[in-house]
């Protein structure tokens, strides 16, 4: 498989996060809504109020299994509007979905809900998380210890905050200013909420410098991805207003990051965000594009695509449909 395919045309689905569970791939993607509200940099043209869970047993040939609505807007008490990507871990029989929605105050915060089966029901905790903002929570397991990375700018809210406080006016980097960090945070052993403060996650240049407000093309922007690969971490995310995914290696969960490359060039559409998985022995990319919606940038469709790395463990980049 090297061209990717459409997994589920039916409808509208953003940001997989995927993970392999009782031996089948499962993706929980956000699900696209029309708000009826004009496209702007805040996102408010996503009207998204409920996530649905996908299982697929063979990637490249087998059919994708919807197994329905598994939480919405309406259980949750806290809700204001906008469940934006999620992602899912397990432990001790449990599994643990952990998704951005805003508030009663149009804030971002990171809730939890639970469910026994990979497929859900999800139930949610009646609060967020304590300390919580911003968007985009991807879970990874290390040495019996679950990590949450999150964070996005623009619309996600991150220049909103400075050392985990709110701050009086929003500030957005730029020119040689550095570029906003995404967070890393241990979770506590029940998963439900922060063990510890959310630190930096620094992704730096070929010459160790962290990467600066102005390097549109390399700098974080949103959709925070962690995978491992012969030892080493590989930290992938998405630039953004410049359209691509990037990737970065370190050698541990908090970095630092050194910036490598682009593993995917610009879709169709205004935002690319993805995860990556191995299964079977091959590894794949999960993301998505706007072209069944006419390139409308706020109904956009899963997709898949084989990703392979070269023999000094870089990325093959994998070119957009744009």
């Amino acid at each position: 498989m090297k061209k990717a395919k459409y997994l589920f045309p039916q409808d509208y689905m953003a940001d997989p996060s995927v993970h392999v569970f009782e031996g089948k791939i499962y993706i929980y993607p956000s699900h696209d809504w029309e708000s009826g509200i004009a496209e702007n940099d805040n996102g408010d043209h996503f009207n998204m109020k409920d996530y649905h869970v996908f299982s697929i047993e063979d990637v490249e040939n087998g059919e994708v299994t919807d197994h329905g609505v598994v939480l919405s807007t309406d259980d949750i008490a806290w809700a204001g509007r906008q469940l934006w990507d999620s992602d899912v871990a397990f432990k001790n029989g449990k599994y643990y979905m952990y998704f951005p929605l805003k508030d009663k105050n149009d804030i971002f915060r990171i809730g939890v809900a639970v469910s026994d089966n990979p497929y859900g029901k999800f139930i949610p905790q009646p609060d967020p998380i304590r300390g919580s903002y911003s968007i985009d929570p991807t879970i990874f397991k290390e040495n019996g210890e679950y990590y949450m990375y999150f964070g996005g700018l623009w619309g996600g809210q991150l220049q909103r905050y400075r050392n985990n406080k709110a701050l009086e006016s929003a500030h957005l980097p730029e020119g040689d200013e550095l570029a906003l960090c995404p967070k890393i945070v241990r979770l506590s052993d029940d998963m439900l909420q922060f063990a510890d403060e959310p630190k930096n996650v620094v992704i730096l240049d070929e010459n160790g410098n962290p990467l600066l407000a102005k390097d549109t093309k390399r700098r974080f922007f949103e959709a925070a991805w962690i995978h491992k690969y012969n030892g080493k971490y590989y930290f992938s995310y998405s630039t953004g207003d410049t359209h691509l995914i990037c990737y970065a290696i370190g050698d541990n969960p908090y970095g630092p990051f050194t910036y490598q490359g682009v593993i995917l060039t610009p879709m169709v559409g205004w935002t690319t965000h993805h995860s990556i998985v191995e299964y079977k022995g091959k590894w794949y990319l999960f993301h998505h594009d706007s072209a069944p919606s006419g390139g409308r940038t706020w109904l956009r469709s899963m997709k898949v695509v084989e990703l392979e790395y070269n023999e000094d463990g870089t990325i093959k980049t994998i070119e957009g449909s744009r």
